[in-house]
């Protein structure tokens, strides 16, 4: 039986591992403004540059299922410890790399130890705050995803422009050091101890299954560009399909077996959750593509630097904080009415980009346009989390939680695939102008989608009411 958590003590807690989260969506940004500085130190290809880039997303996309299963099987603070542990060691490796091959392998390293340490964020955040304190707790770890993309943009290109003891690029990742050993040292002195349900072997060849047809759906995705769309890698994408199909008729199986499956199936029988699922897909589709972009529009468009660029973002940050401090209270008083309304919002601001690109991109308007995005994306963010959560039991948090940020990381590599390569593929034709603008459509039509699967759920969840 665990010990009760104190008030304070909980929100301590809160603050630890939601900056062990934050760390990680800073390093998913911060190698974007050093990959020109990479490239040229390590003459490396721009393939090479695309795997630095995708390979740590796909690393953690593939594995943080089996990180959430670890996680209620062993003890969330334990697997917490470990993957934290794990990035900050292979954070410290890339830092060192001597080649572009090396580096990529670092990248696997963190994305692996990420999926580890991700899960057991938000199955902590679900079993730590069970009461009418929950919608603040999800507010919080809204803010630490919304801040995390703006301050890697930030901290990366200041770093290589301070250029720290002639560490170049190297400092974006040296900076992990120090960051997670003081957040594991406080992590282990605040955590309480959990057990785990210590019952049951982890499904080994469900995560291995997993692993291969997640690779093959994201993997083609990425690389289209660089390997010229050739037909194979399309045969590649359809097994990718085939082998997720098959590894839900593998779960069956098990569990008819009496063995413990890799997820928890039930969740999948729930039409709310399944919805949301799909909601959280092309809600991150479209929101982490915008920022890859507009900077590429404000370097490539513009003639800004990387620095400049990155602190555009800044004023998009302060309005997804001041969005995220009271979202939670209209989730809470609205229902997903309130998601529903921040997605529309913040479709509207990209129309608003892209109004004021298409009239000249006056830096002023762009800005204002840019906060609309980030004020609707933080109403929603968070309590997105929160109400995809709402149904799973705390006994299965770990596999719910685990489910969802594949989700959600998945949506992020694809969107950035999907609309980054978009960006590349229309540039030639009608200039950076023109790509944004069709860009932004895309990431558009995904928030109004995602608009629709959260009005569905509303639908859902009142059926089961009645």
């Amino acid at each position: 039986m665990e010990t009760p958590i104190s008030q304070r003590r909980r929100w301590w807690i809160l603050a630890v591992v939601v900056s062990g989260q934050f760390m990680f969506v800073v390093d998913a940004f911060i190698v974007n403004v050093a990959i020109p500085s990479i490239r040229a130190d390590l003459r490396a290809s721009g393939g090479a540059m695309e795997a630095v880039i995708a390979v740590y997303q796909v690393a953690y996309a593939t594995l943080v299922i089996t990180g959430g299963r670890l996680g209620d099987m062993h003890g969330r603070k334990r697997l917490f410890l470990i993957g934290l542990l794990g990035f900050t060691a292979a954070s410290i490796d890339c830092g060192f790399a001597a080649s572009a091959a090396t580096l990529v392998a670092g990248r696997l390293l963190q994305g692996a130890a990420a999926a580890l340490m991700s899960p057991q964020v938000l199955a902590t955040i679900h079993t730590l705050f069970p009461d009418a304190t929950r919608p603040r707790a999800f507010a919080v770890f809204g803010i630490a995803l919304g801040l995390g993309g703006a301050t890697g943009l930030l901290l990366g290109g200041w770093l290589i422009q301070l250029d720290i003891a002639g560490l170049g690029w190297r400092s974006v990742f040296f900076v992990n050091g120090p960051v997670g050993v003081a957040i594991a040292v406080a992590a282990a002195v605040l955590m309480p101890a959990d057990s785990g349900r210590g019952s049951g072997d982890l499904d080994l060849t469900g995560a291995a299954v997993l692993f291969a047809g997640l690779l093959c759906l994201v993997g083609p995705v990425l690389a289209a560009r660089d390997l010229h769309y050739v037909w194979w890698l399309w045969v590649i994408e359809a097994f990718g399909a085939a082998t997720l199909m098959a590894f839900l008729r593998l779960e069956r199986r098990i569990e008819q077996a009496g063995r413990t499956p890799l997820i928890d199936l039930d969740l999948l029988d729930d039409k709310r959750f399944v919805l949301g699922l799909a909601a959280t897909a092309c809600f991150f589709i479209a929101n982490i593509s915008v920022y890859l972009v507009v900077t590429l529009f404000l370097q490539n468009g513009l003639g800004w630097s990387a620095l400049d660029a990155g602190s555009t973002v800044v004023p998009l940050a302060l309005a997804f904080v001041v969005a995220s401090r009271h979202g939670a209270r209209r989730a809470a008083a609205m229902g997903l009415r309130a998601l529903i309304e921040g997605c529309l919002l913040e479709a509207a601001g990209l129309l608003a980009v892209a109004m004021v690109v298409a009239g000249g991109a006056s830096t002023i308007p762009l800005i204002l346009a840019l906060g609309v995005f980030g004020y609707g994306q933080g109403l929603v963010m968070a309590p997105l989390f929160g109400a995809v959560l709402m149904a799973v039991r705390h006994a299965h948090a770990g596999s719910g939680t685990g489910m969802l940020t594949t989700v959600q990381q998945v949506a992020n590599g694809a969107g950035v695939a999907l609309i980054g390569g978009l960006y590349f593929a229309v540039q030639p034709m009608a200039g950076d102008i023109g790509a944004l603008l069709v860009s932004l459509l895309d990431a558009v039509i995904s928030l109004l989608a995602s608009a629709v699967l959260l009005a569905r759920m509303s639908r859902s969840a009142r059926q089961v009411v009645v």
